[in-house]
């Protein structure tokens, strides 16, 4: 059960990225967070268009490694952690580099994930 529970955070965690970062705009409705605009990118004269790319093809391999490493759950690989804390560490970059407070609940499960990994909890994934 815990296996499963486990799996199916870290790829549904995973896919959320994606989608968050190329959720369209309504008509009438201003996004919660513009994934062209990065403090970062924005202090070294990159443009939205690039900085938008950027944030999307990070999100997409955020997403590739969380399902990765939510697939080395399910099979019992001793490879899954390694992948998880991958995710968790380039999810948390994104973010960073991409801030908006709309974004903080995902740092908050990034860290979690980061910590529970640390902590090897739970014990019976290892």
């Amino acid at each position: 059960m815990t296996t499963m529970l486990v799996t199916v955070f870290l790829i549904a965690h995973g896919l959320l990225h994606p989608g968050v970062w190329t959720a369209p705009a309504q008509p009438g409705k201003q996004l919660a967070f513009d994934p062209g605009h990065s403090w970062v990118l924005e202090a070294a004269h990159v443009s939205a268009a690039p900085a938008r790319a950027a944030s999307l093809a990070l999100a997409w391999y955020v997403a590739l490694v969380y399902v990765v490493a939510g697939a080395g759950v399910a099979a019992g690989s001793g490879w899954w952690p390694t992948a998880a804390i991958v995710a968790a560490s380039t999810g948390l970059a994104l973010k960073a580099i991409w801030f908006d407070p709309w974004l903080s609940v995902g740092v908050l499960l990034d860290v979690s994930v980061i910590v529970a990994v640390a902590g090897t909890w739970p014990a019976s994934l290892y």
